[in-house]
C-alpha cells in the first residue's frame, strides 16, 4: 500500500494554494475559477471534491491544470465560460488569471476609443452600469452644513 504525501502548498495555473483546503474551494483560489466551475471540473475529471488539496498526485494537478486551461475539451457547457463569443477570437473562451484582467483592460479599453456611452462614462470616472449618481458616487472631501457653536 502506497502512502499519499501531503504537501502544504500546491501550485495550479500559477497560483499557490493551500494544501488544506477541499478541491473546490482551492481551485477557486484561482482568479476566474467560481466554486461552481471548480466543483465542474473536479466531477468531469472523476476526482473525489472532498479530498484535499495537499493529497492531489502529480498526475492529478497536471489534469486539473489542463482542465482550467481548456474547459471546452473536458465538456463542460459554454454557459460556465467566462468570455462567450469572445471579441477577438470569435469563439467561447475561459481565462484565468493575468489573461483575465487584461481582457477586462482591452475590453474598457475598445469601449473608450469607439466613444460609446459606456466607454464615455468609464473615461470621466462615472458610474456606468446606470446606476444613480445624484447622492453616491462622489469624490473630494465631504462639504456640509457647518455647525453653529
Amino acid at each position: 500500500m502506497v502512502e499519499k504525501v501531503f504537501k502544504h502548498i500546491v501550485r495550479i495555473a500559477g497560483i499557490d494554494i493551500s494544501g488544506e483546503l477541499t478541491l473546490p474551494y482551492g481551485l477557486s483560489v484561482i482568479k476566474g475559477i467560481g466554486y461552481n466551475t471548480a466543483l465542474a471540473i473536479v466531477r468531469k475529471l472523476g476526482l473525489d471534491p472532498r479530498i484535499r488539496v495537499g493529497f492531489l498526485s502529480d498526475d492529478d494537478v497536471k489534469m486539473i491544470e489542463d482542465a482550467v486551461s481548456n474547459l471546452g475539451k473536458y465538456g463542460v457547457p459554454a454557459w460556465y465560460m467566462n468570455r462567450r463569443k469572445d471579441y477577438a477570437a470569435g469563439k467561447d473562451l475561459h481565462l484565468i488569471g493575468a489573461d483575465l484582467i487584461f481582457a477586462a483592460r482591452q475590453d474598457i479599453e475598445r469601449e473608450m476609443k469607439m466613444k460609446s456611452w459606456r466607454g464615455i462614462r468609464h473615461s470621466l470616472g462615472l458610474k456606468v452600469r446606470g446606476q444613480r449618481t445624484h447622492t453616491t458616487g462622489r469624490i473630494g472631501p465631504t462639504v456640509g452644513v457647518s455647525r453653529r457653536r
